[in-house]
This record gives C-alpha cells, structure tokens and sequence, in this order.
C-alpha cells in the first residue's frame, strides 16, 4: 500500500534562525506551508493550467506517458543532450513522496513501478489535489496555499486566471520563475501555459487575450523582515556552504553582525530621504547604504536599494560606479608617504595634459580656480586641479600600487584622470577603503556571517580569515584623518543640525555629469557608506551634490547613536600645529578665516 501521509512530514523540519549581534533573532529561513485544501477548494482554472503544461493528457493515461517517453528519447538522442523529459505529473509526485535528486537507471524503474501503483489506488482527482498541496514554489514555499499567501497574500480559491497559470508555470523550476527575482521570465512562462491552455480549449481566446495583458502583480508580505538586502545575500551564501535543504529545514543558526538598532535607523533616515529625491529629482533614483564596525568591518546595517520587493540587485555589493573624488584620500596618502606635507602648496589654474590619447583640461566642481593654496585645503574643499598636480608630482604608478592593497577591483589606469577618481568600485570596497583611516591604516574586509551551527549546537562554518592587514603607517593614516575632519567642519556649519557627540571624519565624491553621489564618513566606531544613483547610470541633473542627496540621509542615522565624545587614536609621534591655509605657514592665530589644524 502507498501511504501519502508521508508527504505530511516532508518539509517539516527546523527553521534556519538568524542572530543579530546580541543575540536576538531578526530574520529567518523555513518552509512556508499552510493547511493542505481540498481540491474542491482549488479553481479549475489553476487544475488546468497544470495540465496544460505538465501532462496534458493526465487525466486519460494510467500514469506514464509511453509515446511522451519515446518523443523525449527521439529528441534527445537527435540533440545529443537532454532537452526534453517526459515525467507526468504522477511520476512527480511520486518523487516528492519517495525519491531523492538522485537520477539512476534503476531509480528510474524503481519510479515508474510506485507510479503504476499510485494510479491503481488512488483516483486521479487526489493525486492531483496531494500535488498541488506539497509541491514547491520555491524558496521554502510547499502547497499551491502558501504560495498564493506568499505571491499574493490571498487564499487560493480567489486567484484570478492569470495567477493560476503563472504558479502552474512555475513548478517546472521555481528558482529561475521565481517571480520577485524574475518577474519577465515569470511572466514569459505564465503566458506560455495561458497559449497551452487556450489551444486545449480550456479558455477562450479572450480570455487568452485578458490574462495575458495582466502584469506580475506579486506583493511582499514579509514586512517583519528588516534588512532584506543583507538576509538575501545571507541566503544565497548559505545555500551554497549547505544546500536548500539544510537551508529550510535543518534547523541552523547564524549568527550575524547586524546591530537591529543601527539598521532600523538606517532605514528610516535612508527611505526618508530616498522618497524625496524621488519627488525632487528622479523616480528612477535609487542607492544603497552599508554601515561597518571601524575595527572589525563587521557589517551592522546594509541597504541594498529602495525597493526590495521589485528588484534584488544589491547595489550595495552589486552596483559598480566611479569613485570620482572619495579615490583622492588614496591620492594624498601615497603624497605623504612620498615625503609631501599637507602644508605644502600648489596653483589651482588652468592646465591641458596629455590623457589617455588625448588633451586633457580638468575643471573644479565649481568652474573657478582659486590660486595658491596647501594640500589641506586642497583635499577639504576637493579641488580638482591640485589633485591632478600631486599625481603628477609624485607619479601614477605609486597612486596605483597603494591603491591595489585597498583591495579595490577595477581597472586602475595610470593616467591623470585616475587623481579624480576614474575607477569603478562598488559601495563595499569604496566603505572599506575610507574605513582605513578610521582604523588606523589597518584594512579590515567587511563581512555579516560570524558563524553557524546546526541543530545539534555544532559549528559547522566560522569566519576564521583575518583580512585585517595594514596598509598605511598609522602616522600617515592620522595625518590625512586629520584632514578629512576639516572636509567634514566645512559641510557641517552649513546644516544646522543635531551631529554626533564625536569626532567625524568624511568625504564625498561625485563624477563631472553627476550620475554619482558618494558620501562615506566614519565615527571611532562605526563607518558608513552612501551611494545615489541611477541604475541606467544615467546623470542625475544639475546641480545636485553630495551634501544635497547622501548627507542628510548620515545625518538622519547617526544624530540618534549615542558615541560617547569619542576620538580617533594617532600615532603618539604626530605633532599637531596650526598653519594658514594659503600659504601653509604656521600661524598662533587659530582664530584667523584662513586658519587650519594638521598633523607633521
């Protein structure tokens, strides 16, 4: 006797639990089934659509399709590679309830004999009706019920015709018609089964016409979820160290580095502020946020775009834009490791270089050009034209070999242009970059799983790589920190807002046709990351800057995290001295405009 109450255990294991990092579940993965229903519960329509593209003639064999199997054979061994199978939906079923993935000869036998057996004992009606209550729609979803809760937030017996074809399409593979992720392949399988069906004569061709016009209308309806960008990268990575199963129902635990308090105020402040750009500027702007422990580089909050629901890419890891001028902290670092001083000047004026091929005129953000100045200026108020001199001075090839131990990806061209930032990074590489300043010149890369342990309470993953390495001397590091803090006192006299009770250090960057903005600044503790932009990579329009898009969405975080007054640690043997900013000449004046504090 075949006993379907087997199925009733299948997919009830232990949910995958995630730990933030003290010690408080913020998320999980499991299997997401509810009550079976009865067929008589099920639209017709969903019945149909099932068989219209799984076994067409399901309800008229005795469980194997012998001429289905012979047309399979013929093409495939005409193809020379499998491209077409021939199970029925009751050869299906059969390998939920018995088989595991594994494909053998005699498994095959093996199936095709429970098949027969399943037919003889069961009435076609209730083999369909246990299929479609334990079959998977990925991700964890089990049962045609739970996946209309998840696709729709609606009970199964209230979909509309285009639903049930779009969840009979995606039986075949969940993963790649997994409509979040892929709702055009999604919606190309949902109207392959609607064409199936209108040629059986199950639906009319208006209605043919009416449930193909119908967009992929899914919804989120995990709203418990508070970082999705970050719990989806989680998945994808354990999927790969574990598999599915252990995934949804092994009963996991990871613990993670994400800080709830810090994600939630991230979030707030970033979708905020991401609504009025929309408004303001673009409805196709978009961003990313990733905030890291300065030390660890554990990560404690990312923000991988503003609507998860319609779009998974993670532009926080994902998104590849040009640094523009957060790449010039790279610059001026190797500048004081060559023997210049941030109290050495330059002439910001007109020059024409030879780049790349081609002659060359770099203009400030501003249009002006502003004459004498020291480095320290030059790298507060991000002129342009002094960048491109220090490259010069000291040569491209040092600015890219420094930059290569930063761990930065793209390709690093020595050419002038390289000093304003003409190399792609992502928001990842570009955090952790700056979060060297923070640390010391220590490089730490940022990561969010600690470890995992299975049902039993064993470790079976721990994240032992120390990527922590030092890549700067920590008196260069402090003297260009030091910097930075003036580059951050600029933009703050000008917002009259509630700042955090420490020392900050920042930088912005933006590109000449604004389709970037980056601000990245760190706390002793904590360094964030913000990018805005487009996905098309398209300009944004005129006049928008940093200080306008990404700044306020830092404000919004890190005005309510309680810091302490901490200050960064430098390196006992830097020496701090008051100069003008002009000249570069030390001054006792600290009262005067023009006056500036550095560290020798």
């Amino acid at each position: 006797m075949i006993d379907f109450s087997a199925l009733e255990q299948y997919g009830s294991g232990k949910p995958t639990v995630l730990l933030d990092d003290e010690g408080n579940e913020w998320a999980r993965f499991q299997t997401d089934r509810r009550d079976p229903v009865s067929l008589d519960k099920i639209p017709k329509n969903l019945v149909n659509a099932l068989v219209a593209i799984e076994d067409w003639k399901f309800f008229d064999h005795c469980g194997l399709s012998f001429k289905g199997m012979l047309r399979a054979v013929i093409r495939n061994i005409a193809s020379g590679a499998k491209v077409e199978g021939a199970s029925t939906i009751t050869q299906q079923l059969v390998r939920l309830l018995f088989f595991d993935a594994k494909k053998t000869f005699s498994r095959k036998i093996k199936e095709q004999v429970y098949t027969l057996l399943v037919e003889r004992q069961f009435s076609k009606e209730q083999i369909i009706e246990t299929y479609l209550n334990h079959v998977c729609f990925g991700r964890g979803v089990y049962g045609v019920q739970a996946a209309c809760k998840r696709f729709w937030n609606k009970d199964v017996s209230q979909i509309t015709l285009d639903q049930a074809a779009m969840l009979a399409g995606n039986v075949q593979r969940p993963e790649k018609f997994w409509p979040f992720d892929n709702p055009f392949s999604a919606k190309r399988r949902r109207d392959t089964v609607l064409f199936k069906m209108k040629n059986l004569g199950f639906i009319t061709e208006k209605d043919y016409e009416f449930a193909r016009s119908a967009p992929i209308n899914v919804v989120e309806t995990q709203n418990n979820n508070i970082a999705p960008y970050l719990k989806e990268h989680i998945r994808l990575f354990l999927e790969e160290i574990v598999g599915k199963e252990a995934l949804y129902l092994g009963g996991l635990v990871v613990q993670t580095t994400l800080n709830r308090r810090v994600q939630e105020l991230a979030n707030k402040s970033f979708f905020e502020n991401i609504n009025i750009l929309k408004n303001k500027i673009s409805k196709d702007i978009n961003g990313a946020l990733l905030s890291v422990d300065v030390s660890t580089g554990q990560i404690k909050a990312l923000i991988g775009g503003s609507d998860f629901v319609s779009s998974q890419f993670n532009r926080a890891f994902q998104a590849r834009r040009q640094m523009g001028s957060i790449f010039k902290t790279i610059l001026y670092a190797e500048a004081i490791n060559s023997g210049i001083t941030f109290a050495d000047t330059q002439i910001d004026e007109p020059i024409e270089l030879e780049d790349n091929g081609s002659i060359w005129s770099p203009k400030n953000a501003n249009g002006y050009f502003d004459g004498k100045m020291t480095l320290a200026l030059a790298l507060s108020v991000s002129n342009n034209i002094i960048a491109v001199k220090t490259l010069l001075a000291i040569g491209a090839d040092r600015v890219v070999n420094l930059a290569k131990k930063f761990n930065l990806s793209g390709q690093l061209n020595p050419y002038p242009s390289l000093a304003l930032g003409c190399v792609d990074a992502t928001l990842k590489e570009s955090t952790a970059m700056f979060n060297v300043f923070a640390n010391n010149g220590v490089y730490v890369e940022p990561y969010c799983i600690k470890w995992v342990k299975n049902s039993l309470g064993t470790k079976i993953f721990k994240n032992e790589s120390d990527t922590s390495r030092r890549v700067l001397s920590s008196r260069t590091s402090g003297q260009v920190s030091k910097v930075l803090q003036l580059s951050f006192k600029r933009i703050k006299k000008n917002y009259p807002q509630l700042w955090p009770n420490c020392e900050t250090i920042s930088k912005t960057g933006t590109t000449n046709d604004s389709r970037v903005c980056w601000l990245i600044a760190s706390t002793p503790t904590l360094t964030t990351g913000i990018y805005i932009g487009r996905d098309d990579n398209k300009p944004l329009g005129a006049n928008i800057y940093p200080i306008r898009t990404a700044f306020p969405i830092w404000i919004g975080l890190n005005r309510e995290l309680n810091f302490d007054n901490k200050k960064f640690s430098y390196d006992s043997s830097l020496k701090e001295i008051c100069i003008n900013s002009r000249t570069g000449q030390q001054t006792l004046n600290a009262t005067d405009p023009d006056a500036i504090t550095i560290f020798v």
